[in-house]
Order: C-alpha cells, then sequence, then structure tokens
C-alpha cells in the first residue's frame, strides 16, 4: 500500500478534457476582434474579464476557478435556487417555477417564492448536501399527501400548482423500459462501455435508405442494459422512447413534456422488448408456487410492491384460465407467445402455462401504476 502510495504522489496530474489541455498549452494566446466575422480582420485585443455587474468583478483572477467560486458564493443565489427547483421538479414533476429552463423574465414566476427561497438556503447551509435536501422534500406533509382528488380540488386547482393533493406523473421514457426489464429479472446492472443497441421493431428501412439504417441488436447482457445506454441517432431515434418523448437531442432539452398517446399502449404492449419482458416475468411467476392464485400475487407484489386484493387476484385468474385454453387448443400459437424472443422454455415448464402467464405479466406491465408516480 505504501508503494502504491509513493507511486501515486510520484505521478503528475493530467485531465483528460480536451479543453483543459488545450488550455494549459495555450495559457496566453492572444485573442482578437474579428471585425465584421471576417477572421482575416483582426481589430483589437481582448483581455479576459467578467462582467460589471457580477458580484466576482472584483476578482484579481479572471478565470475559471474565480467562476467556479462565484457560483457556489453565498452572495450568489440563482446557483442554489436552479437545483433547489430542478429537485422538487423531480420528485414532484413540475418545479416550483415551472419553467426550470427558464428563470429569467421569459420564465414563469414561482408558485412558491418563499419556499424556493427556503430550499435554496438549505442548500447553501447543508454544504450542498443534495441527499439532505431530497430527504427534507420526501418527509414533509406535502409530498405524502394522497394523488386522490375530487371535483372541488380539479375546479380550484386544475394543474395542482397549489399542491393541494400529492404528485401524479408519467415516469421518464428511460424508467418506462428499465422497471418492465427489472421486475422481469432481466435488467443488467453493468455499468461504463459503448453504447447498447437494445431490441426493436423492424422498422422496414433498409432497402430504401440502405442497411446502415437498421441495426444489429447487441448479444447478451447488453440487450438488457440500462436505458441511458441505448444507441441514439438523431436522424432515427429509438422508436419506444420516442414515444414516451424522450428528446431528439437535436437540441439541449432541460425540461421534457409529457403526453399521454394510444402510441405507448401500442408500444408496451407489443413492442419486443415488452414482449420478451413479459415472458422472463411469466417465468418468474411460475417458478414463484404451484397455485395459480399465489403465482399471481407474486408477480403482482413485484410489479407493483403491494398486494392485490380479492378482486384483482379474480380478474387475473380469469385472464389466466381463458388463454390457457386458447393456447391448449393451439400449441404453434402458445410455443411463439412463451418463446419468442426470450428463448426456450425450462423443460419443466408448460408450453401453454408458461403462453398463458406471459398474457397475464403483459397486462400487469401495462398496468397504470407501473408508469405513474403517485
Amino acid at each position: 500500500m505504501k508503494k502504491q502510495e509513493t507511486q501515486l504522489a510520484g505521478m503528475k496530474p493530467t485531465t483528460t478534457v480536451p479543453v483543459m489541455r488545450d488550455l494549459a498549452a495555450e495559457r496566453h494566446r492572444t485573442t482578437k476582434i474579428h471585425l465584421r466575422g471576417d477572421y482575416l480582420s483582426l481589430g483589437k485585443k481582448l483581455v479576459r474579464a467578467f462582467r460589471r455587474v457580477s458580484s466576482i468583478a472584483d476578482e484579481s483572477v479572471p478565470n475559471r476557478l474565480a467562476l467556479a467560486k462565484w457560483l457556489i458564493d453565498s452572495r450568489n443565489p440563482l446557483t442554489s435556487r436552479v437545483i433547489a427547483n430542478r429537485c422538487w421538479e423531480e420528485i414532484f414533476g413540475v418545479g416550483i417555477v415551472e419553467t426550470s429552463e427558464e428563470f429569467g423574465s421569459q420564465g414563469e414566476l414561482p408558485s412558491h417564492p418563499r419556499l424556493l427561497d427556503r430550499l435554496a438556503v438549505e442548500l447553501q447551509e447543508n454544504h450542498w448536501d443534495l441527499k439532505a435536501l431530497l430527504r427534507l422534500i420526501v418527509t414533509s406533509a406535502t409530498y405524502q399527501q394522497s394523488s386522490k382528488t375530487t371535483d372541488a380540488l380539479l375546479a380550484a386547482d386544475p394543474a395542482n400548482r397549489l399542491l393541494a393533493r400529492g404528485a401524479r406523473y408519467r415516469v421518464s421514457a428511460e424508467m418506462v423500459r428499465d422497471q418492465a426489464l427489472f421486475v422481469s429479472g432481466l435488467l443488467s446492472d453493468k455499468m461504463y462501455g459503448p453504447p447498447a443497441q437494445p431490441p426493436q421493431p423492424n422498422m422496414g428501412l433498409t432497402a430504401a435508405f440502405g442497411s446502415a439504417t437498421d441495426w444489429k441488436t447487441s448479444d447478451g447482457d447488453d440487450r438488457y442494459r440500462r436505458g441511458i445506454y441505448t444507441m441514439w441517432r438523431r436522424s432515427n431515434p429509438y422508436p419506444s422512447m420516442a414515444t414516451f418523448d424522450a428528446p431528439n437531442r437535436e437540441v439541449c432539452t432541460l425540461r421534457r413534456g409529457r403526453t399521454n398517446t394510444p402510441l405507448q399502449a401500442l408500444v408496451t404492449l407489443n413492442d419486443p422488448v415488452y414482449v420478451e419482458a413479459a415472458q422472463a416475468l411469466a417465468r418468474r411467476m411460475i417458478d414463484a408456487g404451484t397455485e395459480i392464485e399465489a403465482r399471481l400475487i407474486y408477480g403482482f407484489h413485484t410489479c407493483l410492491l403491494r398486494d392485490p386484493t380479492s378482486e384483482e387476484v379474480e380478474r387475473l385468474k380469469t385472464l389466466y384460465d381463458r388463454t390457457l385454453k386458447e393456447f391448449q387448443a393451439d400449441e404453434a400459437q402458445a410455443k411463439l407467445m412463451a418463446e419468442d424472443p426470450l428463448g426456450p422454455i425450462p423443460n419443466e415448464m408448460n408450453v401453454a402455462d408458461a403462453a398463458a402467464m406471459t398474457v397475464v405479466g403483459n397486462v400487469l406491465l401495462n398496468l397504470d401504476e407501473m408508469f405513474l408516480k403517485r
């Protein structure tokens, strides 16, 4: 250990950020105004400086370190207000300032300005401890309210800007996919590395635009990696995430909009990713017990983290019984439902049973509670 510490102490610090390397190599480079934008027509020499309206205008050395210090300076409340608002938006679905990307004159006024000030001060006084700020918010009585509403509440506050009820909103596009993979036991916890290419519907674009348009699905665990590792092309974005309002990345998007369309239900019912997740969930449910009710309760609890009511169990059992009879009469269709695209079922499993349970799993993955935070 001491040998390693000695070696580390003798190493010269390096950086992998290109702009920082350029800065070190050209620390004293001369910059001049390009008159009328012409790089051959140079004007007066420019010197580094901060805007005079800034509280750091009197700093002796106008560099990145001075800017970083100003960002978290107690005299500058803007940074803590923006961060506190982002945390609130992450938890409640909408910020205290709804336009979280715009705090200026073109943005919305805060719905609770004194609350935002309080959270900003708490963040600064707790040495920018984000965990402490999040804990403060989620343990508040406001966050712990029920999301149930009444006609009177809807009439008085339809968008819930006054926070008379709990937040209720759909999770992000990446989380929709990640949740389905997680409850099915398929989600990979692998980190770092190149982007992955998970399954997607056959777009049929090869004939028109060439083979480069489509991609080859990743092998092994890479096909089940989290949504943030998904390959993204601006000209051809990953379709299921685009349907759930993932931005196309042509411009920086700080606040996503949310839509509710029939296409979203078609994705979670038919997209290969969600069919495969339903098949894997079905196999987990079959392994959970020999009794149908026990399997259904296990699957319900795995997806929604609560026990089903007797009515919910009965409705799922009715669905299972009906589809089981259909698959028992059509073995080819049962095999397709149970094994494509996940692969062959274990030898001890019955094909019709696995297919019927896959249908149940698909229904569970499409319940509102899977997508809504409330």
